[in-house]
């Protein structure tokens, strides 16, 4: 009898190991796949935006919008298990195929962030900049025209309101998604400071310009040519007009001074427009850029050509160019030869 006890309480014994084991295994197998197995398929990388002081319930609910994860439960599970529902962090994250749920949310918790490109060109005011740059970072354009409008933050980085916006080279760069307006801001005067090397600074000097007032000066040849081949000869005008105290008499101007782009043709009236920024009623510069010159034309005037032009005509048959002239004489005929043709055209405006 107590030999058959022996064996029953030997049998119950390795009955309850055996249990104790294959649960374990259960669970731990069921930890491992929620862990460890992927629980995103996705044919290419997607991206998670998560704004700032947005809270785990709406992180989840991004997820499962935009079909990021395939199991959103184990997804959650595994956020609260390693503290993430308390740790939210903004940014812009990369989503790839294949990832677990531990890779995911480790990846969230330490806030390792994709950058985004940030690509701004052919920028004429600072609600034009506003609004491009409010579609790639978080900062919304509102945020970023109150510093423009600023005074104080204008000063803060050694410009006034009018040439602020000389402190926006126009380039590619990366910014992490979450950056708000200020910090936008402070990224771009780190850069404008950069841009004028030592160089550049040297031949602004030559010029007897400041930098704003070389990049007021390239915002007007930029919007006189789309010919970049042309531009440093158009500078090349302008300093010598500047050099003589002639008037700039640039229309480029004037159309900024209407705010009125789509103006084809500069008429008489239009000159008599009340503005500082009317070259023709005021000698020299006038306040600020009128758009965020690029690099090239920036550089087109510090490397501006050498020569005896003070006019300029765009050219009769509409293709873009111009033709120079050194006496007001030869300029009258190349003026009256483009009034012609822009008749004939039936251009008037």
């Amino acid at each position: 009898m107590i030999g058959k006890i022996s064996k029953l309480n030997k049998w119950y014994f390795i009955s309850v190991i055996t249990l104790v084991v294959v649960t374990l295994l259960v669970f731990g197998l069921k930890y491992y796949n929620r862990m460890y197995r992927s629980n995103v398929e996705l044919e290419k990388d997607k991206f998670l935006f998560i704004a700032t002081g947005s809270e785990f319930n709406v992180v989840v609910d991004s997820i499962k919008k935009n079909n990021l994860v395939v199991d959103i439960k184990s997804f959650t599970k595994t956020a609260n298990s390693l503290g993430y529902s308390k740790k939210v962090k903004p940014g812009c994250y990369r989503i790839k195929s294949g990832m677990s749920n531990r890779a995911l949310v480790r990846m969230l918790i330490t806030a390792t962030q994709s950058p985004v490109k940030v690509t701004f060109n052919n920028i004429r005011t600072p609600e034009q900049l506003a609004g491009k740059i409010s579609k790639l970072i978080e900062a919304d354009s509102l945020s970023i025209i109150r510093l423009f409008k600023n005074s104080e933050t204008a000063a803060g980085y050694g410009f006034d309101d009018k040439t602020l916006v000389s402190m926006f080279i126009p380039n590619t760069y990366e910014f992490y998604w979450n950056t708000d307006a200020k910090s936008f801001f402070d990224r771009m005067k780190k850069e404008h400071n950069q841009f004028w090397s030592k160089e550049r600074d040297e031949k602004a000097k030559v010029l007897g310009l400041k930098h704003e007032e070389i990049s007021t000066l390239a915002s007007i040849v930029e919007e006189e040519s789309n010919k970049r081949e042309e531009r440093s000869r158009i500078a090349g005008v302008y300093i010598n007009r500047i050099k003589k105290h002639i008037p700039l008499q640039a229309d480029p101007t004037i159309k900024f001074a209407l705010g009125d782009f789509s103006i084809k043709r500069i008429l008489t009236k239009h000159l008599e427009v009340k503005s500082p920024y009317n070259t023709y009623k005021n000698q020299g510069l006038p306040p600020g850029p009128i758009c965020c010159p690029s690099i090239s034309s920036i550089d087109a005037v510090l490397n501006f050509e050498n020569h005896q032009y003070l006019y300029f005509c765009a050219k009769d048959d509409f293709s873009g160019y111009h033709v120079f002239a050194k006496t007001l004489a030869e300029h009258n005929r190349n003026a009256n030869a483009y009034q012609k043709a822009l008749n004939k055209e039936r251009i008037f405006r």
